[in-house]
């Protein structure tokens, strides 16, 4: 698949998808000029970036009591 292709499936920018490519996060192959993907190893990182139950907690802050003036 096309690195076009390869970001739209993953939702992401050419640019980032570059980058995870150049990091070694996701294979990649050329011929000549052109930059090819394998679809299954592009669903292999999507599994590969699954998160985990739990681990997203810092993203959200700290439920604020609803009711009443606080010190009551």
């Amino acid at each position: 698949m096309s690195t076009a292709d390869a970001a739209k499936r993953l939702g992401i920018t050419p640019r980032t998808l570059y980058r995870f490519i150049d990091e070694g996060q996701l294979p990649a192959y050329r011929f000549g000029r052109v930059i090819r993907l394998k679809a299954a190893e592009v669903d292999l990182f999507i599994d590969s970036c699954r998160i985990e139950p739990g681990t997203l907690e810092h993203l959200y802050p700290e439920p604020v009591p609803h009711g009443g003036r606080s010190g009551e």
